[in-house]
């Protein structure tokens, strides 16, 4: 086995915990709302807020990666909302909830950032499709299975021993990463001469400032950073409200959440199956189609879902329609972060948190909406034509993505005063404001 397919399997499982520790707040939902006596137009709120701290810090963290590794950052990432799980199962209140949800999502912000800083470090670019679609995989199995673990747990022991459970995973999570990994295959010793050429070789040295003023001109970003805000936000009905509406809009039973499962798992094998489909019609067609064309064929397939979802009653034709839904997103997911991945260079980290910050803003906005939705509709199916309209944009939106358009190609240096030492320079990429 090489050494970066070992990475890959920490990677694998960080994912996997990640949206283990986020859906549990759907799974366990209809419990705390009955528990802590909350509404569906302040559940949104509580769901919203995770995802709002989570798009503030995702840039400080994203660049802390680049600037410091991601065997620390990601050390105290899963620290820290390990630890914020947790105290979700102490909350008494409404507001102290809210409160801890907020800094769960500060804590969370910056994972996948730093993912990807380590896929940009450890993998060759004809397999980062591919390895972010297992890494995506990975979390979609490990919110399907969410319900696996959290049920049978609340059922006998209350819905706050849940929490108390996926702290401690996240904790052995932390003690593995620290102790095995590196942040470059040049520090590991293990990793062979032939492994490191296959990689390839890359200077870290100067991505200490990241030039936004180029990276924000680039209209192939902006066009990016829009796909990601409409995928997000039919992501998040996934992420925040899929059990919620299954209970209070098809009538399932909590035991019959675990049914639930089934979106999840046809979520995963979007996941890997975009990463490989990618890989294939980037040999047959070239990067730019390769990456765009898996982009237009999963968004376009999850709209027409979207609305199949709409015009059915039937509770497992329900389960079908938004397993597709959900397959057709995460099928352009991985290519989405192969193409951050692509175009960004060192600086990884930073325009991954970007790109996250966005994203994050539609799953906020989705979050806080949906519940106003059902209210003014008077219906939960009709408040999932928001989710339709915003993925046509989206699919419509990769026409405008090309992945061989890098965001800094051939930056040129120039000289500045160095702040605070009269009489030094220093060398800076032109248009460069500080990272």
């Amino acid at each position: 086995m090489k050494y970066r397919h070992r990475v890959l399997g920490f990677l694998c499982l960080l994912a996997v915990i990640t949206y283990l520790d986020r859906v549990a707040i759907s799974v366990a939902g209809p419990r705390m709302q009955e528990s802590l006596n909350i509404s569906p137009e302040m559940w949104g709120w509580v769901v919203g807020v995770f995802t709002l701290s989570y798009a503030l810090f995702e840039i400080p963290t994203g660049r802390m990666g680049d600037r410091l590794g991601a065997r620390r950052v990601l050390t105290r990432v899963v620290l820290w909302w390990s630890a914020f799980t947790a105290f979700t199962g102490l909350t008494a209140n409404y507001y102290v909830l809210l409160v801890t949800r907020f800094l769960f999502g500060a804590g969370e912000a910056g994972a996948f950032p730093n993912i990807g800083i380590t896929v940009s470090r450890w993998f060759p670019i004809s397999e980062r499709a591919r390895t972010m679609g297992f890494v995506w995989m990975s979390a979609q199995l490990g919110g399907a299975f969410a319900p696996l673990l959290i049920v049978p747990i609340q059922m006998r022991f209350g819905w706050r021993a849940a929490f108390f459970v996926l702290g401690a995973i996240g904790v052995l999570w932390c003690i593995g990463w620290y102790w095995w990994f590196r942040d470059t295959p040049a520090e590991k010793a293990q990793v062979t001469q032939a492994e490191r050429e296959e990689i390839g070789e890359r200077s870290y040295a100067d991505n200490h400032h990241l030039p936004w003023t180029i990276a924000l001109r680039s209209l192939n970003l902006w066009a990016l950073l829009l796909v990601t805000f409409c995928y997000v936000y039919g992501l998040y009905f996934f992420i925040s409200w899929l059990h919620t509406f299954l209970v209070k809009g098809r009538g399932f039973s909590e035991s019959a959440l675990l049914l639930s499962i089934a979106p999840g798992i046809l979520g995963a094998v979007g996941n890997v199956a975009g990463g490989f489909l990618s890989d294939a019609l980037t040999r047959r067609f070239g990067l730019k189609w390769g990456r765009r064309g898996v982009g237009i064929i999963g968004l376009s397939c999850a709209t027409t879902f979207t609305i199949a979802t709409i015009l059915t009653t039937n509770r497992f034709a329900t389960l079908l329609f938004l397993g597709l839904v959900y397959a057709g997103i995460t099928l352009q997911q991985t290519v989405v972060a192969a193409v951050i991945i692509d175009i960004s260079k060192q600086y990884v980290g930073g325009v991954f948190g970007l790109l996250n910050m966005i994203g994050s803003a539609g799953g906020f906005m989705f979050s806080v909406s949906f519940g106003y939705f059902v209210k003014w509709f008077g219906s939960y199916d009709l408040a999932l034509l928001p989710i339709a309209i915003m993925l046509t944009i989206g699919t419509i939106l990769w026409l405008k993505i090309d992945a061989t358009e890098e965001l800094f190609p051939e930056t040129p240096l120039v000289s500045v005063p160095l702040m605070g030492v009269p009489g030094s320079w220093e060398l800076r990429h032109d248009g460069e404001i500080g990272g």
